[in-house]
């Protein structure tokens, strides 16, 4: 899963030498799907702009001194005097006299919503650059303000109670979240079985040049975080051309997607979070948690088997726990409040702070879960026999990547049900025409592990690599490290790039994790995971 709040993702890769051997072996034995014809040439008309509501019925208060906009796109771009939908956009203009044409923002997801994102980016980039664009955000097919905005069968992510625990304890249970599942696949189905076949990668790659020939732009800057990083790819791909600049923090792997690249993160999120429980341990006077990593496990363990015998405020259980401190294998941002909550629960014998942590999804988290689906499930092939899945879920576990493998296997099960299995994904590569672009990374990142930055690197040799060493926030770009910030400033003001090394261009050294007790929030607009991706983890989520 690649989204961090009940929208799920689908990582990539792994780290160090081997795993970057096995990335480009994977390369060079997935067998990709020729480019897809290109979209129709009709001419899309203008789009008009106009000043958002004060109180967007999706985004609320967030894109107040904005303008808005929408725009009809054919459900089918081979057929574009057929069937339309309707894309939302925002828009920021540009200030300064020096003008250099608009910037489509992508959050990832997939099934993110984006039109909150000018205000986000343009509060962090150096003002003389954010002043010489106007900042697009497009909430993708599907998605948001767009419409249809998918939402399926929300009782698979809230119920109405705690759900059972993610590792089934027994044949039942298990055929109880498989059941589930199939239940949801088959709720989309039925209610949008028209759209989802058009809900691919590469649809969505087509609606960004038609947005582009609505702008009337001859080319684009894209900028773009986790899921938005393939999107990218895929466009750069198919549009060489109509690039400008591209931005890619966070980076998929290509070749891994999807059901590959989400077992892969089982491996890397297990890591993420003994990272997390050893810093705990570190902090051992201010949580007494454990003075070991293994002893603070043990103390979240004795946590888990509470809240499945007695959920918090008749709400959080075993799952939403889980749920809840996956949020910390994204982003540092969460680690002391999360661990003051467990001491509260533990120690002090307080359930408030934790029961506090958790909330219900949403309709945008809703709607975010079921486009990462409708994307994720008609990309790719996947697994159509569930046995295939159990026995990858259950080797994982069993070799000790616990954390997340069960939570992920249930978040993106409807695929081995879904009425409209994927294909062949779109090939990913170089093509003539294409300028360089701009690769961002943090090499301890869980959701998109930094072989996905190191194959996309490959796959486009004129691209520059920016790397965070023992980074483990998902999404750089903006979150307080100067030396990625200033680099990604350079190069949208003026094309510059960090001179060509072997492996990575440019090494920036990660910002310490927070102090024990502190209450340090992430200073961009929303969390990390907002930026980056989506939303906080909480129900069924990644």
């Amino acid at each position: 899963m690649l989204t961090v709040f009940s929208a799920g993702g689908a990582p990539v890769g792994g780290t160090g030498k081997g795993a970057a051997a096995a990335a480009a072996s994977a390369l060079a034995l997935t067998l990709l799907a020729p480019l897809p014809a290109a979209a129709s040439t009709v001419r899309p008309p203008r789009l008009s702009w106009r000043p958002c509501p004060a109180n967007d019925p999706v985004e609320k208060t967030a894109l107040r001194g904005m303008e808005c906009a929408t725009l009809a796109v054919p459900l089918d771009h081979s057929r574009p005097r057929g069937r339309k939908i309707r894309l939302a956009l925002s828009r920021i203009r540009h200030t300064a006299r020096t003008y250099q044409g608009v910037v489509l923002l992508n959050r990832g997801g997939p099934g993110a919503h984006a039109r909150d994102l000018p205000r986000f980016v343009t509060g962090n980039l150096d003002k003389k650059v954010a002043a010489q664009y106007d900042w697009i955000g497009l909430d993708p097919r599907g998605v948001g303000g767009s419409k249809p905005a998918l939402v399926c069968d929300r009782t698979y992510q809230d119920p109405g109670r705690p759900r059972a625990p993610y590792v089934p304890r027994s044949a039942a249970e298990e055929r109880a979240w498989k059941n589930r599942a199939r239940r949801f696949a088959a709720d989309c189905a039925r209610r949008y079985g028209s759209i989802l076949p058009y809900m691919r990668t590469v649809d969505s790659a087509r609606d960004i040049d038609y947005v582009r020939a609505a702008l009337r732009q001859k080319k684009v800057t894209y900028f773009a975080y986790s899921y938005g990083t393939y999107l990218g790819a895929v466009y750069a791909t198919m549009y060489p051309h109509r690039v400008r600049r591209m931005v890619l923090d966070s980076v998929i792997r290509p070749s891994a997607v999807w059901y590959p690249s989400n077992l892969y993160q089982n491996v890397v999120f297990e890591r993420r979070i003994r990272s997390y429980f050893a810093w705990i341990a570190r902090h051992h006077r201010t949580y007494k948690l454990g003075r070991t990593r293994r002893a603070v496990a043990r103390s979240y363990a004795k946590v888990h088997r509470a809240v499945t015998r007695k959920p918090v405020n008749g709400r959080l259980g075993p799952s939403e726990l889980d749920d809840v401190f996956l949020n910390d294998g994204y982003n540092d941002r969460t680690w002391p409040s999360h661990a003051r909550a467990l001491s509260a629960y533990l120690v002090r014998r307080d359930p408030k702070p934790l029961g506090r942590l958790y909330r219900r999804p949403t309709w945008l988290d809703q709607n975010n879960y079921t486009v990462y689906n409708a994307v994720e499930c008609r990309d790719a092939a996947w697994p159509r026999n569930w046995a295939r899945w159990h026995d990858d879920a259950w080797r994982l576990y069993r070799k000790g990547y616990r954390f997340e493998t069960w939570s992920n296997t249930w978040y993106n099960a409807p695929c081995a049900f879904w009425r409209v299995p994927g294909g062949s994904k779109p090939a990913v590569r170089n093509r003539r025409g294409l300028p360089p672009i701009l690769l961002v990374a943090g090499t301890a990142d869980a959701a998109t592990p930094y072989p996905g930055a190191l194959e996309t690197h490959r796959l486009f040799p004129r691209s520059r690599l920016i790397t965070q060493l023992r980074g483990g926030n998902h999404g750089v770009t903006f979150s307080g490290d100067r030396c990625v910030d200033r680099a990604v400033a350079a190069y949208l003001a003026t094309g510059a790039l960090p001179p060509s090394r072997k492996g990575s261009d440019l090494a920036c050294s990660a910002p310490p994790p927070p102090k024990a007790g502190s209450g340090r929030r992430d200073r961009r607009t929303g969390t990390a995971a907002e930026a980056a991706e989506g939303e906080p983890v909480a129900a069924t989520g990644r």
